[in-house]
């Protein structure tokens, strides 16, 4: 299992500033309208960048009669070549892509930061169903609607769940796979499924609640401090202070989630598997039953590095990313030797 050397966010990494569409007001300092007022109290200068480029674009689904606005970081110009497209994990947001995704727009590819149905910062005022059919469609109608292409699609966490499950439905929208300290060996929701409502509520609650967050973030990286784990803490529950948070949270986890262990092997597509050598949250052992059992995929593991490495280790990331969407690039391969 190959190891790469830690990397670091450069403040060239920046996001560069831009327009919010002029259908949606902005706050004072150039947040769009529709993020809650907190993400005026966020310190992290890549997250406040990276929040001032989330747009709201309309999806039609098959499940509503209602256009969905639905959440993104758009890239700044489009390419010939074929897109990134992150996704990111249980309950979070495309806040998570703050540091790789100027990485990867400075090495000149196309990315598209995409919130999943149910989580990020999208408008569920008329709220739509939030299970996995809901949410897989939701994410085909957004690609079918603005990307058209084969899409190198990047899934962490939970994310590589909703991967999984996308690929093997829409194999003619994937390119390739890249899925990053991938959580797809849990059943479903297990036990919360059967929960009342009234108690799923409750769970619900606590799940945003301040502490659990803080212990979930502690738990995520390597080696932070405590006002970088509270920073970080308070761009990862963003999203829960908008007011149809909870009801779609629910109406998820009594859905029953995602349980994509059968699927694994239906994958064809090249897949690129990141781990992080120091990752608390899922067992390393599980990276290794996945590139098993994947029909074509390579492993990399990234040392000295938790459960998020785009996050805790965005070079790294960038590298691996850049050398296996286009490994005989000249401009790749130029781009690799300056990290």
């Amino acid at each position: 299992m190959q190891v790469f050397a830690l990397g670091s966010v450069s403040a060239s990494a920046m996001p560069p500033s831009c327009g919010m569409p002029r259908r949606f007001r902005v706050l004072a300092d150039g947040f769009p309208s529709f993020l809650p007022k907190e993400v005026e109290k966020i310190k992290d200068p890549f997250a406040r960048n990276f929040a001032k480029r989330i747009q709201r674009l309309p999806v039609p689904v098959k499940f509503s009669e209602n256009l969905i606005m639905s959440t993104c970081v758009k890239p700044l110009k489009q390419n010939k070549e074929n897109p990134v497209v992150f996704l990111h994990g249980f309950d979070s947001s495309c806040l998570e892509w703050r540091y790789t995704y100027p990485l990867l727009e400075e090495a000149g590819f196309e990315a598209w930061a995409v919130d999943i149905l149910g989580w990020g910062f999208s408008d569920l005022e008329k709220l739509p169903p939030c299970d996995v059919a809901s949410k897989r469609n939701h994410l085909y109608q957004f690609w079918n609607s603005y990307i058209r292409r084969p899409m190198i699609l990047v899934g962490p966490s939970l994310g590589s769940a909703v991967a999984i499950d996308f690929t093997v439905n829409y194999p003619e929208a994937v390119e390739k796979l890249v899925l990053i300290d991938a959580s797809v060996y849990a059943e479903g929701t297990g036990n919360l499924a059967t929960l009342p409502r009234a108690a799923a509520y409750a769970g619900a609650y606590l799940l945003k609640s301040l502490p659990i967050r803080l212990y979930a973030t502690y738990l995520a990286f390597s080696d932070i401090s405590f006002n970088t784990i509270l920073d970080w803490t308070n761009v990862g529950r963003l999203h829960c202070l908008l007011p149809w948070w909870e009801d779609a949270t629910v109406d998820f986890m009594i859905s029953g989630g995602y349980n994509v262990a059968s699927q694994i092997g239906k994958v064809k597509q090249k897949t690129l598997i990141i781990w992080g050598e120091n990752d608390r949250i899922i067992s390393n052992k599980l990276a290794v039953r996945l590139h098993c059992e994947l029909p074509d995929a390579i492993i990399r593991q990234i040392s000295n590095c938790g459960h998020l490495p785009h996050v805790e280790k965005p070079d790294s990331v960038v590298k691996l990313i850049v050398e296996f969407v286009q490994r005989d690039s000249s401009k790749v391969n130029q781009f690799v030797s300056q990290m």
